[in-house]
């Protein structure tokens, strides 16, 4: 068996969201600003946790590598989409595809694992509240960050590589504002078999696995809320899910509703409108969403804006 691209096929075409010349500085206006906001916001999390020492546990640990891997997600594809807005071009080379492919993959790997660990977090912060200092140690927390990097890192590697094994013919046009791994197997002339095959395995894997286990540790921590006799101690014990239950419901009902829109017959455009709802909604309100309900971090970024002023002021 030969590597693929036999025909030396040296760039895509990416169509975008839309091939209408005057909606093209709605959409880099709209999509620049949604970047920055994305930007701003999970930085901000990552400045206002590392700056307070009263955020140094294992959630807002998690939460802060969430907000890193959040950015980049967003960076692999965003700043090449405007890119080629500003300069009129639709024009991305195989290497840059195969990049982004391979980053595109990785970041949206992490961030399953990480929402699956924290949902961890949650479940021995509230079922086991006693020992939750001594299960969930500095030593395990990086441990469980380390493994999701190996596996993500792993998992995108063996779907790039798939991706040098094929075909394609010439004049390749992706319905897409980026190189997304299903429309590129979909464009490709030779036998995708194997890479349909390796694709789907570890969606239900890498995917499916993770959600299954976020549904069974919220089972539990649903029986344990239930248990508390106060109002008040079951307020407090479900306020702590409450912004993590949001993210990973919003995560998963846009990524569900990417596939689905891609199974659909002539969805390219669908399936492509669809996935800026996880590609760049979902990483812009994840801060928003963590922030809002919750006080410690609105406290961290009020000590953190205060440190700035007294700099300032000094």
């Amino acid at each position: 068996m030969q590597p693929g691209n036999d025909t030396q096929i040296s760039e895509f075409l990416l169509l975008g969201l839309s091939e209408e010349p005057e909606l093209q500085p709605l959409i880099f206006g709209l999509f620049l600003s949604m970047y920055l906001v994305t930007v701003c916001g999970n930085l901000l999390i990552i400045l206002a946790v590392s700056s307070d020492s009263h955020l140094h546990t294992p959630m807002y640990f998690f939460l802060a590598n969430l907000s890193f891997v959040d950015i980049c997600f967003t960076s692999t594809t965003i700043p090449k989409m405007l890119w080629n807005i500003q300069v009129q071009s639709k024009v991305i080379t195989y290497e840059g595809c195969l990049c982004q492919i391979y980053f595109f993959v990785l970041f949206a790997g992490l961030d399953i694992f990480l929402l699956t660990v924290m949902a961890y977090d949650r479940f021995v912060a509230i079922c086991h509240p006693l020992h939750y200092m001594v299960i969930m140690n500095p030593q395990l927390c990086r441990l469980l960050v380390l493994m999701s990097w190996i596996t993500s890192i792993l998992n995108s590697l063996l779907e790039s590589l798939l991706v040098l094994w094929l075909s394609f013919c010439t004049e390749v046009e992706i319905p897409h504002f980026f190189c997304e791994l299903n429309q590129m197997i979909h464009l490709a002339c030779s036998d995708t078999f194997l890479n349909n095959m390796v694709m789907y395995f570890v969606a239900m894997l890498l995917a499916g696995g993770p959600f299954i286990g976020i549904l069974y540790t919220y089972s539990k921590i649903v029986s344990s809320i239930r248990g508390i006799s106060s109002a008040q101690g079951k307020y407090k014990a479900f306020s702590t899910c409450a912004s993590h239950l949001s993210v990973v419901s919003l995560f998963y009902c846009t990524g569900l509703g990417v596939y689905l829109s891609s199974a659909a017959p002539q969805s390219s455009h669908a399936s492509a409108v669809a996935s800026v709802m996880y590609t760049v909604v979902t990483p812009m309100l994840n801060p928003f969403i963590y922030s809002l309900r919750n006080k410690d971090i609105k406290g961290a970024l009020l000590r953190f804006s205060g440190m700035q002023r007294k700099t300032t002021i000094i």
